[in-house]
């Protein structure tokens, strides 16, 4: 291998490193800045935005149905020697004609001048199109719901670890003072060994958590389009995002059903059921088209009576089908009334479900508040007993059920917090209004 060889491996190994240094940097996401990652990378968006893609080609392809369709054929045939035998006379013989060989190249232009189904099925094609759309923003709505949730989720799953990892270390500082006062005959063994016993169970409890967490994480990435192995960190806290929502908690407005994505689609496909009727309908116009047609033979016949130009009409009249189109027209009109009531059904149901999710978000507010003054109680008789085993007082076994208590009363804490996000990211959803 030559110098220059070498030169060349070693810059694109160098290359391939530094990309992939990159690629495992960590990166850093506020709220705001994990929905845009997501609007941009997150698989199921990216699927319905070639749907709204798709359906743009599908509009395009109804409205050049109506255009000018222009086709073109060249031709070439050869009797390969065979003659024309004609007798004028019966008692002569006959006067034999070779057919020459032939070719010709024939122009057609189309147009459609009238049909009652094109005009309906171009409607049908833009009302395609905006479903698609609101598909997408129905798509999009729900990745921003996912994300919202991930991201209170792995917050939560944070707290909860470093709460525990917090626990475990005071524990181990009780079981060594703890150890101490054995040592020296103040305190029974039997003290120490259910102390280490507690403090066994807390260090699975950590694992355990420490696992909710990379699963919460990895739900995480994979709503952002992350790799699996990619590292990152939130940049908001638990107590910040619960303060964004705070202000919002009282404030809720009328619930407005139009806002509403579910619903906005099923307006649409109502609409497009009303244009179904028509569609089925306008089977009964007649269909015009015009065309007009022009040949150059190439190679001419002996006998040539077929006019160069030709402009003409065909104009279809539907008569008589067996009844075949007014059961499709009485189809169409039962999907009409179907899609009419299952939207009646829908509105029904969400101004239901809108008022539970209010009763949802009201509750976990008052449970919130609850546990906020229980954590407070909480941590105020942890540290008064805390004193006291300082100051020898009390056993390392009072203290640790004081210990476990104040811990129940964060974990509840932190918990009222997720529910009272997680019911305003549904609230806010059904509302339509995820940003």
């Amino acid at each position: 291998m030559t110098m220059k060889e070498k030169f060349v491996l070693l810059l694109s190994l160098l290359m391939v490193l530094s990309s992939w240094g990159i690629a495992q940097q960590k990166q850093t996401f506020d709220l705001s800045g994990a929905k845009k990652q997501a609007i941009q990378y997150n698989r199921m968006l990216k699927n319905s935005s070639y749907a709204v893609d798709k359906a743009q080609y599908q509009l395009k392809e109804a409205i050049a149905a109506g255009l000018p369709q222009i086709s073109s054929t060249l031709n070439y045939s050869n009797a390969l020697g065979a003659k024309l035998s004609i007798r004028f006379d019966p008692n002569a013989p006959a006067t034999e004609i070779p057919i020459k060989p032939t070719s010709q190249f024939n122009l057609q232009v189309g147009q459609l001048l009238f049909s009652g189904s094109y005009f309906v099925g171009l409607e049908l094609a833009k009302l395609g199109k905006t479903l698609t759309e609101k598909n997408y923003e129905k798509t999009e709505q729900d990745v921003l719901a996912q994300v919202t949730g991930s991201y209170y989720l792995v917050l939560v799953s944070g707290e909860l670890l470093n709460l525990m990892n917090k626990n475990v270390t005071n524990l181990e500082e009780v079981y060594r003072k703890t150890e101490a006062m054995v040592k020296v005959g103040i305190l029974e063994k039997t003290d120490l060994d259910q102390l280490g016993v507690q403090i066994a169970a807390l260090q699975n409890a950590v694992s355990n958590a420490g696992r909710q967490l990379e699963l919460a994480k990895n739900m995480f990435r994979l709503q952002l389009g992350l790799e699996v192995g990619q590292d990152f960190e939130l940049t908001n806290t638990l107590e910040q995002v619960m303060g964004m929502v705070k202000g919002t908690l009282n404030t809720q407005p009328l619930f407005d059903l139009t806002m509403n994505k579910d619903y906005q689609l099923v307006e649409l496909q109502e609409q497009m059921s009303v244009k179904q009727v028509k569609m089925q309908n306008s089977a009964y116009l007649p269909t015009l088209t015009g065309y007009y047609s022009r040949t150059e033979k190439i190679i001419k016949p002996n006998f040539d009576m077929s006019p160069k130009n030709m402009l003409g009409a065909n104009l279809s009249i539907p008569i008589f089908s067996g009844g075949q189109r007014k059961a499709k027209v009485d189809q169409a009109k039962i999907d009409l009334e179907t899609i009419r009531n299952t939207k009646a059904f829908m509105a029904e149901q969400l101004q239901i479900q809108e008022k539970q999710l209010q009763y949802n978000l009201k509750s976990a507010n008052e449970t919130y508040l609850n546990q906020l003054k229980n954590l407070d109680v909480a941590k105020s008789v942890y540290d008064n007993l805390k004193r006291k085993f300082d100051q020898g007082m009390i056993s390392g076994l009072e203290l640790v059920s004081a210990d476990n208590n104040y811990v129940k009363a964060e974990t509840d804490y932190i918990s009222s917090v997720y529910q009272v996000l997680q019911a305003t990211v549904e609230l806010d959803k059904i509302n339509g209004k995820l940003k």
